[in-house]
């Protein structure tokens, strides 16, 4: 399979999930703006929407979306567990999860790199963001992460959209519970690969 990622970007998560599960997927860097691979194809003949991530499968299907993609490389292993199994009620809260991390996490945060976001607007912006921080907060009081007792797809897509805040410069001291959660995820062993994979630390 391949990934088409750039650094950083909310593709960082299935490329979390496929290295946690042990799935091996070649990653193919986008240069986003250009719409153009890093092999000097065109990016829209991949995804039409024009965005990272996309994973190509073996057979040439296209999927993207990234809690989609999360899902569906955890459930290619499923001793990983990664994602609950089908019909479990745990894998409903952990829909919920990915669902907030994109929704809530990922948009909001996001939207700060607008280049046209005046400074009123960033204000208004960044008031929003510490909302959805406080919520958080309190989502994780008493928790190592975000949906049940161990690491799941749900953790690689908000530990990675959480770390724009240092792009931002947003401090996350106000919400000790989320500093102490990215330091954890930050800490495991195959996000460390994704990051210098990515090339983000060395």
């Amino acid at each position: 399979m391949k990934l088409f990622y750039s650094p950083g970007a909310c593709s960082m998560a299935p490329h979390i999930v496929a290295r946690e599960a042990g799935i091996p997927v070649d990653l193919v860097k986008v240069d986003i703006p250009n719409k153009k691979t890093e092999d000097g194809g065109d990016f829209w003949q991949i995804n039409p929407k024009g965005y990272v991530p996309a994973l190509q499968l073996d057979d040439g299907r296209v999927l993207t979306e990234v809690g989609v993609i999360c899902q569906y490389l955890a459930d290619q292993a499923p001793a990983s567990k990664l994602v609950p199994p089908f019909g479990a009620f745990e894998r409903y809260e952990q829909m919920a999860a990915l669902n907030f991390a994109s929704t809530e996490v990922h948009k909001q945060i996001g939207a700060l790199f607008n280049p046209k976001l005046t400074p009123e607007m960033k204000e208004v912006q960044i008031a929003t963001i510490a909302r959805r921080l406080d919520s958080l907060e309190k989502m994780l009081a008493g928790k190592d992460f975000i949906a049940g007792d161990s690491f799941s797809a749900a953790d690689a897509y908000l530990f990675t959209v959480l770390n724009w805040t240092n792009i931002h410069k947003i401090d996350l001291a106000k919400w000790p519970n989320i500093q102490a959660y990215m330091g954890r995820v930050g800490a495991r062993p195959k996000v460390q690969e994704t990051l210098k994979a990515e090339g983000l630390v060395k």
